[in-house]
């Protein structure tokens, strides 16, 4: 079987061997006495059964692997593989991107400035080397490591992640770019971990911080309290919300806003401050439920754009989102709760990546998010219902799913090191590639109809914009007549003519006289 593997699978099974300490030899022998008769694609399904052996060893030494590069390196290359599992597959893919290059060289030597305006500084700096050099891969293999490590996307928007990442490099991903992204998530982890837990709080052991602001090397954060305002830091959790009001020489007390309360009324949305709703300074988000007396205002300011107060009215929605996820769907089993936070927690570390990797160009929050994007998608209810199937089968805690993955990180999890939890489950049967089977079909359903819902809305706007337009011609033209009726008027006004002045206020009188009577 290995004759027809690409040179490139052929050097992955041998690093999967290595990692595994055995022969590729058993590792095709094992394979081959599992693999179901009829089965097709057998170089992918041997490249597949191969990464997942190795995977499930590099997974607990994730955070070494990530600072050093091996990590990135080898599991890019498990997708390039993945891609091109055979000689065949190969020399099409090869044939594929020549030709996809060559179909693209004569727009963009075209529009060489407005290509630059678009993509971010990380992506022009090095674009030469990635499209000239470097391998790439497509969707469909990041989708797949994604079902096997949670740590690089989540299968249920690693579609609308991997978008959002290559939208810059024509939909492909390229090394350099993947290893800086999980490079800037074990960043991202490292910088929140030495956060402060807010004043006069004691955190629970499930809780997490995910986003400070309003400290000395971050920028302003202000409460408004009625007229007036109170600048201090915020703090966001997998839990709650906090805000400490700065004092003389340290925090005050911080004012906790408990999200997790999915049976009160919560709402949060953006807001203006200034006089009247002024939009110059709508840069605000109120949180309002049914057990504050008063909403809580807290104003990001920024000078050009609402970038910082989207960013933090998404997360907040996220974790409110998903404990109503939790509720919703009676999910009381510690493994699958502690799951989903850690899945949403990852979403959130890998949304602060990708902000820090698209400085210039900040990715739209909830392509990262499970739960926001789900809400606001045609149909986004259909995957929640499958995910919440998906979690219930959960029945351990596996070395590669999302909260291992934390663990892994330096992330401690609360129920890691309880076998009693995971024992409690495991009486349950589950089949996990149909049910993952089930979730993907769901998600490619909603996902091609909400490119069609983006391009009706394109569509509706463009008529709009259309009839605006139109519209604006007909009344260029209506007062363009008046400009025949000025001369007249000036004659009637000035008693040039007597007779014409004369019988336009006979005229006036008349019709003011005919006006009175019908009223």
């Amino acid at each position: 079987m290995r004759k027809h593997l690409s040179p490139i699978a052929n050097d992955l099974l041998c690093r999967c061997a290595e990692t595994l300490d055995t022969s590729i030899d058993s590792l095709v022998e094992d394979f081959e006495r599992g693999v179901k008769p009829g089965l097709d694609n057998h170089s992918r399904r041997l490249v597949e059964f191969c990464c997942s052996k190795a995977i499930e060893t590099i997974c607990p030494n994730v955070g070494d692997g990530i600072k050093d590069g091996s990590f990135s390196r080898f599991t890019y290359d498990m997708m390039v593989a993945w891609e091109t599992p055979s000689s065949t597959s190969s020399e099409l893919s090869s044939e594929s991107i020549a030709k996809e290059k060559e179909d693209k060289r004569t727009p963009l030597e075209g529009n060489v400035g407005q290509m630059h305006d678009d993509i971010p500084l990380f992506y022009s700096d090095m674009m030469p080397l990635l499209v000239n050099e470097e391998s790439s891969v497509g969707e469909d293999a990041f989708v797949w490591l994604a079902s096997s490590i949670p740590l690089v996307a989540d299968v249920v928007n690693a579609q609308f992640t991997f978008e959002t990442l290559t939208a810059p490099t024509a939909s492909r991903l390229h090394f350099p770019a993947y290893d800086t992204f999980l490079k800037k998530m074990d960043k991202c982890i490292k910088y929140l971990e030495k956060q402060e837990t807010p004043t006069g709080i004691e955190f629970s052991e499930d809780e997490f911080i995910l986003h400070v602001e309003g400290t000395a090397r971050t920028q302003r954060v202000v409460r408004h309290i009625g007229t007036t305002s109170w600048p201090g830091r915020l703090t966001l959790t997998n839990q709650s919300l906090y805000f400490e009001a700065s004092g003389v020489i340290s925090y005050e007390t911080a004012l906790k806003v408990d999200l997790s309360r999915a049976d009160v009324v919560q709402q949060v949305k953006a807001t203006s401050t200034g006089p009247w709703g002024v939009p110059l300074f709508d840069k605000a988000i109120t949180y309002e439920s049914t057990e504050l007396s008063e909403p809580l205002v807290p104003e990001l300011p920024e000078m050009t754009s609402s970038t910082r107060r989207d960013h933090w009215l998404t997360l907040i929605k996220e974790v409110i989102l998903l404990h109503r996820f939790i509720s919703k769907f009676n999910i009381k089993a510690p493994v699958q709760a502690w799951e989903l936070h850690a899945r949403t927690i990852l979403g959130i570390l890998r949304l602060h990546a990708a902000r820090e990797l698209l400085r210039i160009s900040p990715p739209a929050p909830t392509n990262f998010l499970i739960f926001s994007l789900y809400e606001d998608l045609p149909k986004g209810d259909y995957v929640l219902a499958e995910l919440a199937d998906t979690m219930k089968q959960t029945t351990s805690l596996s070395p590669c799913n999302a909260a291992s993955m934390l663990k892994s990180l330096n992330i401690s999890s609360p129920i890691a090191s309880s076998v009693e939890n995971i024992k409690q489950f495991e009486e349950e049967t589950s089949n996990h590639s149909d049910t993952l089977t089930s979730l993907e079909t769901t998600i490619g359903q909603v996902r091609e109809e909400a490119k069609e819902t983006i391009m009706a809305k394109a569509t509706v706007e463009e008529v709009v914009e259309e009839g605006l337009s139109e519209s604006l011609l007909i009344l260029v033209e209506l007062v363009s007549s008046l400009e025949n009726v000025l001369p007249w008027l000036q004659v009637v006004l000035s008693w040039e003519r007597p007779t014409v002045t004369l019988s336009a206020v006979v005229m006036v009188l008349a019709f003011t006289y005919n006006v009175s009577l019908f009223c």
